[in-house]
């Protein structure tokens, strides 16, 4: 009876062990992994536009002339730096719109932890706040994190409002906590 026990305290610890395992991958301490994605650039190029040269002298003064608007440019629109949350995370966060209208996050310098079920969003939340807090209000998911360390880019969605949000967000789904935050008030 006594070697029917030990074996089932063993196997119940062995499965204990397993489902650890799988749910925090603690050999996640020991990997990294390194993106380096140019920047976006606008897929717009400005095209010359035929122009019928007028003399000065022939410019009546009181007579208006037209201005053309400058082409639309690439823009920044936030920056911030990344701050600490559950775990050591530094780098730069920026929103850029695209002459083209599109709009990306882009990281750079980036260094955190590995960690299982990492993602990127953007939240009404204050960086550098309680690191549970972030799911709270109002966020924005921009994908899976493509790599602990290194210069990515994430396109956010056409549809996404901005207008209220706060922060870029490394976010664990599997245990609902920011690994780091980075303010880009919009």
């Amino acid at each position: 009876m006594k070697r029917v026990v030990l074996w089932l305290v063993l196997g119940l610890a062995l499965v204990a062990v397993v489902i650890g395992a799988a749910l925090f991958q603690p050999w996640r301490l020991f990997t990294d992994s390194t993106v380096d994605e140019a920047a976006p650039t606008s897929s717009l190029t400005p095209s010359a536009s035929p122009t019928t040269e007028v003399p000065t002298e022939s410019l009546a003064a009181d007579e208006p002339t037209e201005s053309v608007p400058p082409p639309p440019q690439d823009r920044v629109l936030a920056t911030g730096e990344f701050e600490d949350a559950e775990h050591g995370t530094t780098g730069t966060a920026r929103i850029l719109e695209l002459a083209d209208g599109r709009r990306f996050l882009r990281l750079e310098g980036l260094a955190t932890s590995d960690g299982p079920d990492l993602h990127l969003w953007l939240t009404d939340q204050p960086s550098g706040g309680d690191w549970g807090s972030y799911d709270d209000g109002r966020y924005v998911r921009l994908g899976d994190l493509k790599a602990n360390n290194g210069n990515q880019n994430y396109e956010i969605p056409a549809t996404a409002d901005l207008d209220g949000l706060r922060s870029v967000v490394i976010w664990c789904d599997r245990f609902n906590v920011a690994f780091g935050t980075a303010p880009v008030a919009l």
